[in-house]
């Protein structure tokens, strides 16, 4: 499945698959309000995270309805089906699947009934423990083969208590990243992991509260910005207003790689603008890695705010050498392997007049498998450039993700198995300069320590069993 809109360069390959993204929560306590809408809203601003699945609960105090199917948000509802949904809460999934087949059965949210009641709940994040709470699920209580599933399952599987109550003991057993947001007929509930690795925030509206996994989702519905969920924290939303509780110590870990590739531009992570922070990794990476060059562009959107930054450092001009098709879809026809090798134009385009002649400097965010660059380096060299330097406001990807991005396996990865050299080589760049770890954390503005690298430098902050992990990732692909 291919990604969001603001990492279309990786699709200029259709089988040159990037890191996918996490998937994208919402949720609205909004008594008088058209909470469907809003967490349509939400979700439309939270696409980019999952492009997979959409669903929408809703309850209007007696029970949930669900909605859900695979396909974007503007695919999956429109105003017909959002009439239907009527309720004072709501909570809503874009899905990018790490974890379960790409399947119906694995949109979320997913939902839970039992004769006291209903729960629907929503999940950013992948769990590392599946196998053990599996097992507190009885056989054939779920079809579904996702974490989340069996996370709804276990909260639903004993109502004699308050939900809260319930996740609260969960909680704390569950390992791995978690951004969630549930909810039972009456009351709205959002929790994040005790290290944070995957984001979660908290707005208010006029007339009520939302929970999202961005700011961006927040700005589009008119909710103003409250504070993060903090990690460990678990949030209780009814008539009552807000109410926090911790079910185990925060050990923020949140993840590096949102600040890359992952949020929105216009996203605010700990108190720092994701645009801010990308622009000064590209001044950053112009004093790591400067060269002699005639322009400076970005393989677009993905590598623009750095491309920006690399410019207004280094003096360059900064200019677009590459024209991206907004208007192809992300489910379009495979090329034959013909037109493969004739170098796909699907996406991007460069313009001759701008590049020929020119030494280049091109600016990306990552570099997965390379192959979309190798192809971007050659029609470039094809416009008449003549030398093509790659610039990467990330350091080498070098380790998997097993906490929401479901990067290739470390075989796969190019940095996995080749120096910076020997990439330089395969992508037949002139030059490749990487943004150094320290280079991209000191951007951030956030202590190394409070930040998961794991994808770059291969320390985990949650211990992994990696033999468990594949096999309980391959029983849930089967």
């Amino acid at each position: 499945m291919l990604k969001g809109d603001g990492h279309l360069s990786h699709d200029l390959d259709p089988l040159d698959q990037g890191p996918k993204d996490a998937c994208g929560v919402f949720g609205v306590w909004a008594p008088g309000e058209d909470v469907s809408k809003l967490t349509y809203y939400g979700l439309y601003a939270l696409q980019h995270r999952g492009q997979e699945s959409a669903g929408i609960a809703v309850s209007e105090g007696s029970r949930i309805l669900v909605y859900k199917d695979m396909g974007l948000v503007a695919q999956v509802f429109d105003e017909s089906i959002l009439g239907t949904l009527k309720g004072h809460l709501a909570i809503g999934h874009c899905r990018y699947s790490t974890t379960g087949s790409s399947v119906w059965e694995n949109a979320q949210p997913t939902l839970s009934s039992t004769d006291v009641g209903g729960l629907a709940l929503a999940h950013n994040g992948n769990l590392i423990n599946t196998g053990e709470l599996a097992e507190r699920v009885a056989p054939g209580t779920t079809r579904a083969t996702t974490d989340s599933e069996i996370l709804t399952a276990i909260l639903a599987k004993d109502r004699s208590e308050p939900i809260d109550e319930a996740a609260a003991r969960l909680l704390p057993m569950v390992r791995g990243a978690y951004s969630l947001v549930f909810m039972d007929e009456k009351t709205l509930y959002a929790a994040r992991d005790p290290q944070g690795i995957r984001p979660l925030v908290l707005g208010r509206l006029e007339r009520g509260w939302v929970v999202a996994s961005e700011t961006a989702a927040l700005d589009i519905v008119g909710a103003t910005f409250q504070r993060e969920v903090e990690p460990g924290e678990l949030l209780t939303i009814d008539e009552r207003g807000v109410k926090s509780q911790r079910f185990a110590p925060a050990d923020p870990k949140g993840c590096l790689f949102e600040y890359v590739y992952l949020a929105r531009p216009d996203t605010t992570i700990a108190g720092r603008g994701v645009q801010a922070t990308r622009v000064e990794v590209g001044r950053r990476l112009a004093r790591e890695h400067p060269v002699d060059a005639d322009l400076v562009i970005p393989t677009p959107e993905s590598g623009t705010p750095a491309a920006i930054g690399y410019a207004e450092q280094s003096g360059i001009p900064y200019g677009q050498g590459l024209v991206k098709n907004s208007y192809v879809g992300r489910t379009f026809i495979q090329p034959s392997q013909t037109i493969r090798q004739l170098g796909i134009r699907l996406k991007l385009n460069p313009l001759k007049e701008i590049v020929q002649g020119k030494r280049l400097i091109v600016v990306d965010d990552t570099i997965v498998r390379g192959n979309t660059q190798r192809a971007i380096v050659k029609m470039l060299r094809e416009a008449g450039a003549t030398e093509v330097h790659v610039r990467i406001s990330a350091p080498p990807v070098a380790w998997p993700c097993f906490y929401g991005i479901d990067f290739a396996t470390r075989a796969e990865l190019l940095a996995g198995s080749m120096d910076v050299e020997e990439i330089r080589e395969h992508l037949g760049a002139d030059s490749l300069g990487y943004i150094s770890m320290e280079g991209l954390t000191e951007a951030t503005t956030i202590p190394a320590q409070k930040l998961c690298r794991a994808c770059f430098d291969g320390s985990y902050p949650i211990p992994i069993d990696q033999d468990k992990v594949g096999k309980y990732v391959l029983e849930a692909r089967a």
